[in-house]
């Protein structure tokens, strides 16, 4: 296994090298992370998949690592070579956050937007949010890409499972009709967004700055991007403050980051059950 690795990163780097150490970091039930040692010294992150192997993922997250990382606003790792079961990437140092770290990220994340924007929504590919297909067909219609490829998409899986009598699913229905009183507003450009930005995707690194990674990318309306933010604790007001002084929200903007948010909590809901039903309730109630 790790010679078919190390002739990989050997082509890449243009000379024989051998893995000589692994330690292991940590995983779950997707992919397993590894610290690897080359025989010239050199630490790397490995990833490999764990359980049934989806053949397009680490070239997906590959492309995206990169494509965030050539904006050079907030640090990502650097993707060095991925195959079907494995992607190696940079070794980052984890350190000590800066006490100003929250405010470097929100500054950093507004530069990114504002330099990637573009006209349409969208994609040049699906990806996965945690193990859940992310469709990402192009469109110019913000309102239609959000009521068809992301909230209609987890309210339909839901539904698959729960029945159309459910009443999770019959208050989706109701919000689903009334999306455009959220979204009609929009008239902003679709920018780049790491788009699965929650803390356990991000860390400081030996310097105490902000480092992002394992995306799962698409460009869409700037604000989607702190639906998943406020999530598990999120990012903190300062964060978004940082933000703000670069590129203000617009107005109703709260009320878009919780029709933001119940897209990550009920994406949740499909992968990891009853848990989470209760918080896309409060949501949708709120948005009703």
């Amino acid at each position: 296994m790790y010679e078919a690795i190390s002739d990989a990163i050997g082509q890449t780097l243009e000379q024989e090298v051998t893995i000589v150490d692994v330690q292991a970091l940590g995983g779950g039930s997707i992919n397993q992370v590894s610290c690897i040692t080359l025989d010239n010294g050199e630490r790397l992150l490995l990833k490999q998949q764990v359980g049934a192997v989806q053949a397009d993922t680490f070239q997906i997250e590959f492309d995206s690592l990169n494509l965030l990382a050539g904006y050079h606003c907030v640090r990502i790792p650097q993707a060095l070579v991925c195959g079907d079961d494995f992607l190696v990437m940079e070794y980052i140092q984890a350190g000590t956050k800066a006490a100003d770290w929250s405010e470097q990220l929100g500054r950093q994340l507004a530069r990114l937007q504002q330099r990637s924007q573009q006209g349409s929504f969208g994609f040049h590919c699906d990806n996965y949010l945690g193990t859940t297909l992310q469709v990402n067909k192009w469109s110019d219609n913000w309102l239609e890409f959000w009521r068809e490829q992301r909230l209609g998409k987890q309210l339909r899986l839901f539904a698959e499972v729960a029945g159309s009598k459910d009443p999770l699913v019959r208050k989706g229905e109701q919000l689903m009709q009334r999306l455009d009183t959220y979204l009609d507003c929009v008239n902003e450009p679709a920018v780049l967004l790491h788009g699965d930005l929650w803390s356990g995707n991000a860390m400081a690194d030996e310097l105490g700055s902000p480092v992002i990674l394992d995306p799962a990318c698409y460009y869409g309306h700037r604000e989607a991007e702190f639906g998943m933010m406020r999530l598990f604790g999120g990012f903190g007001p300062k964060c978004e403050a940082a933000y703000a002084e670069i590129w203000p929200f617009e107005p109703g903007f709260e009320q878009r980051f919780r029709l933001y948010q119940l897209y990550h909590e009920l994406n949740h809901l499909n992968l990891f059950g009853h848990a989470y039903y209760a918080a896309c309730d409060s949501s949708i109630t709120s948005l009703l």
